[in-house]
């Protein structure tokens, strides 16, 4: 009986033929002739199993090989493999492969062709995805938010369109941006590489993609049915994170002139997910040159790729992207750029009350006791000194640096007045010349 890959996106349907796979029939041949002579395959199983294909499909490709003398049955039976029939690559299919070779290395799982993807891609779109207050507070549970930024945080998020979250620094713009990641408990298909104008794209990154489990039928029974298209991989919706070091050039194909194959960039990795260009100002490109990189791709829901041959190409752009500066956003974008990002959300310091929580959730954690007397020396005397501005980072780092300072004179952890005195005087640098 087959078991259902139990997920609420539809998989793609894996094809019944030849005809169904929209590919070029001799670039299919040639990543068959390539496998085979690569990888040492002459079972019709496992040469399914690495070309990612149905082994109906890959029977249909061998019988066209055989058909061109480019493979022949070796003739023996194989009694490991059910009794299989063994197929060789003739030496006119040796030659075949070594010429497919040197104008691409690429082999192993065929390609998705562009258009194909595209169908995929709307059935797990990030804008199909409706996530309720529960579900968002549960992803961000181990912060301390204000409940009207889970206000302007929900419709952001399940509209699918692009958000700015701007603010003071170490007040856990990252981690709201991970937390939203994390309530998007659904799976999607990644592509192992996808096909436009016969040149192979590589999609699938297991740096970026996080592979689900999948449940499939018996491995033994040489019947069993897929679930769905093996040329993808089941995953978590990907999430891509760029900081300063972003550049415009990251956003482009990657060529690798030795494979002569391309790998996507960034934003086409992260599609059905969600891509976080974090720290924004600090990137050697100016923040308004970034973006303007992505009008395209947030009005129209559609980004424009160049080969090595200077044609361009659209390919679908179905990513939530989210900006996070620390900088005001009418200091670095025109209001041309502001129109076009969907949601701006301010994301604030904690007041007084949100602090102390957020302090004794903390302790609590890392194992520290609560003082008294050291909370109002740090209410009474040292905020003061900084205008009474309180940051999510700062319990965290004071009460790390006690716990440090404790052990390091061998004493239990806990809280004083001098203790807090010396983590507090590594959260500030002293403004003071240097003299040279």
């Amino acid at each position: 009986m087959n078991m259902q890959v139990t997920t609420g996106v539809q998989p793609p349907p894996p094809p019944s033929g030849i005809e169904e796979m929209r590919l070029p029939v001799v670039m299919m041949r040639d990543i068959l002739l390539k496998t085979m002579f690569r990888k040492n395959l002459d079972m019709v199983s496992e040469i399914a199993e690495a070309i990612c294909l149905p082994r109906a499909v890959t029977q249909e490709l061998v019988d066209m090989a055989r058909q061109q003398r480019l493979l022949e049955a070796t003739g023996t039976l194989n009694a490991n493999s059910g009794g299989e029939m063994g197929f060789q690559l003739t030496d006119a299919g040796k030659s075949r492969a070594l010429d497919a070779l040197s104008q691409s290395e690429y082999f192993g799982a065929m390609p998705v062709p562009l258009a194909v993807y595209r169908e995929q891609v709307q059935r797990q779109s990030i804008r199909n995805i409706q996530i309720t207050r529960d579900e968002l507070t549960g992803a961000m549970g181990h912060l301390v938010l204000p409940p009207s930024l889970l206000d302007h945080l929900g419709p952001a998020v399940s509209a699918g369109r692009s958000i700015l979250m701007y603010g003071p620094p170490g007040n856990g713009k990252s981690s709201i941006s991970n937390g939203i990641r994390d309530a998007m408990g659904d799976k999607i298909y990644v592509p192992r590489a996808i096909e436009y104008a016969g040149q192979v794209i590589t999609v699938y990154d297991p740096i970026v993609h996080s592979k689900a489990e999948v449940e499939v039928d018996d491995p033994n029974s040489l019947r069993r049915k897929r679930t769905f298209d093996t040329r993808y991989v089941r995953c978590e919706r990907p999430t891509v994170i760029t900081g300063g070091e972003l550049s415009l050039s990251m956003l482009d194909l990657v060529y690798n002139p030795t494979a002569r194959t391309y790998q996507a960039p960034l934003q086409l990795k992260s599609t059905g997910g969600i891509f976080i260009v974090d720290d924004l100002g600090r990137q050697a490109e100016p923040p308004q040159s970034l973006v303007n990189r992505w009008i395209v791709p947030l009005e129209e829901s559609k980004d424009i790729l160049a080969l090595q041959s200077g044609e361009k190409f659209e390919v679908p752009f179905d990513t939530l992207v989210i900006f996070s500066t620390n900088f005001h956003p009418n200091e670095i974008f025109d209001q041309a750029a502001l129109r076009r990002i969907f949601f701006k959300i301010k994301i604030d310091g904690p007041n007084q009350q949100d602090f102390l929580k957020i302090f004794a959730m903390v302790a609590k954690k890392r194992g520290m006791p609560l003082d008294e007397e050291t909370l109002l020396h740090l209410l009474k005397v040292k905020y003061p000194t900084i205008n009474n501005v309180y940051a999510n980072y700062q319990p965290i780092f004071l009460i790390d640096q006690m716990i440090s300072i404790c052990e390091f004179e061998g004493i239990p952890y806990q809280m004083r007045p001098d203790l807090l005195d010396r983590a507090w005087a590594n959260m500030f640098v002293k403004d003071e010349k240097i003299v040279k």
